[in-house]
């Protein structure tokens, strides 16, 4: 007799749902409003089972909805797996997701600069930060930059720096409630779809 487990959610299923036997079938039923939802910001160090391909599901969903991940359609599997497993052996690279029931709906990377940049060796960089839609509202992207910023402090890091496609209002508005400046921008940052798109360039001082 097949066994299940309510609590978990299922590869390429939205959190928010949990699975109901009807006869012979399994679907999805809405979880009651008054169950909570938990929430979990991490620096993944390793993927633990499910890990790697919840991520690829998240990036393609980010992706799909223009998040400004890079990629203007998903690649192929092989291929995003092969990036996440290819960013976790980097030592300069700290992954950060974001859970929301146990699954990966968000990340962000924190980038320091190469042992010879000594000029810049208390500078990092924000890149590849996105929340897939179904994880949104939920305080994901605060929670990955708060995390991201703190371990930032710890390694001694004192500017961290960003750039976003300026059709990413969302997210402009995140870094400037967070404390970003912004202090340039390019009219010719990204070309989608036969135009060029804007970009905009950010920094916050750790040190304040």
């Amino acid at each position: 007799q097949r066994q299940l487990d309510w609590n978990a959610v299922p590869s390429r299923k939205e959190p928010g749902c949990r699975i109901e036997a009807v006869g012979e079938f399994f679907i999805m039923a809405p979880l009651d409003h008054e169950m909570p939802i938990s929430v979990e910001i991490e620096e993944l160090t390793e993927f633990r089972e499910g890990d790697l391909e919840n991520l690829c599901d998240a990036t393609e969903a980010a992706i799909l909805a223009g998040g400004g991940f890079g990629w203007l359609e998903p690649p192929s599997r092989d291929t995003l797996e092969a990036y996440w497993r290819g960013i976790m052996m980097i030592p300069q690279k700290h992954l950060f997701v974001g859970r929301l029931d146990g699954v990966i709906g968000g990340s962000l990377q924190l980038s320091r600069r190469p042992g010879n940049n000594e000029a810049q060796a208390t500078v990092g960089t924000f890149t590849t930060n996105f929340v897939a839609p179904w994880a949104r509202g939920h305080g994901i992207a605060t929670g990955l930059i708060v995390q991201a910023e703190a371990t930032a402090k710890e390694l001694g890091l004192k500017v961290l720096t960003l750039d976003v496609r300026n059709t990413q209002e969302a997210a402009i508005k995140l870094y400037d409630n967070l404390g970003y400046k912004c202090w340039g921008v390019n009219s010719r940052y990204a070309f989608i779809d036969g135009e060029w798109v804007g970009g905009m360039y950010y920094n916050k001082d750790l040190t304040k």
